[in-house]
């Protein structure tokens, strides 16, 4: 991450204090985000004061530091293992938003009507995260198709005949406007309705490919300041979300 951080701002009146170093402030923001906890209990950890530790947030967020750690490491697990385009997955899960307010929060329709958040996830066939946005709780999951699509921060390649690209839907997705985009992306769509998706549940034959964006939401609650949304902002959310998705992909790209 250390070639991807902006130099250091200048000071108005051309005088500084010593600087915390950057990787002081980036684990105090690692424990922020695993844990949970807010920016002021840092003092208890010792790591580094929590205003040196949200100052360089804010700075590294509005800098794009943590999209341009994802894409560096989806490039390099594309590189190592290469991402699998062939069978892709895309859904949504909803979260707490116990401070309310804020932009892209709205009542959680699962959580008698409090303010809750909802993060749309595209991944890969391996469940690497390729697309993150967040919303409102009650934004519905195919709402959010179109821009989970565009989110994907590397070139994706064009599919072909030989070599297609798939995408699994749930039925939460069994709508026109799922398939209109799917289409449009040159997807090849594998959508059940709601009937056919009860009675495949009974037969199920193929192998099960939806499963694994379930297990990326599964890897992304655990951390905790994503399971529970603590922050007002939409864009420290959205942060916060793209430097999970940058560990996770890291893990994947890296041996061992």
């Amino acid at each position: 991450m250390e070639p991807l951080l902006p130099p250091r701002p200048k000071h108005p009146l051309g005088c500084h204090n010593p600087r915390v170093p950057d990787r002081a402030a980036m684990d105090a923001i690692f424990c922020v985000l695993r844990t949970g906890c807010q920016w002021n209990a840092l003092r208890e950890t010792k790591l580094c004061s929590s205003s040196s530790a949200h100052r360089r947030f804010q700075e590294w967020t509005k800098a794009g530091v943590f999209e341009a750690f994802w894409r560096k490491g989806l490039l390099a697990y594309d590189g190592l293992r290469g991402i699998d385009w062939s069978w892709l997955a895309l859904d949504g899960a909803m979260g707490k938003a116990p401070l309310g307010g804020g932009k892209k929060t709205g009542p959680n329709p699962t959580d008698r009507g409090k303010r809750g958040v909802k993060r749309s996830v595209l991944t890969d066939g391996r469940g690497v995260p390729l697309g993150a946005v967040v919303e409102g709780a009650n934004r519905n999951d195919h709402k959010l198709m179109r821009q989970t699509l565009q989110a994907i921060p590397v070139k994706r390649p064009k599919p072909t005949r030989r070599q297609p690209q798939h995408l699994c839907l749930d039925k939460g997705f069994d709508y026109d406007e799922p398939r209109a985009l799917a289409a449009e992306f040159g997807f090849t769509l594998h959508l059940r309705t709601r009937g056919e998706e009860v009675r495949a549940r009974r037969h199920a034959r193929a192998k099960a490919r939806r499963w694994v964006v379930e297990r990326t939401h599964s890897w992304l609650n655990r951390f905790r300041s994503i399971l529970i949304r603590w922050t007002r902002k939409p864009a420290n959310d959205l942060a916060l979300l793209h430097l999970a998705c940058g560990i996770i992909t890291w893990r994947h790209a890296l041996p061992g």
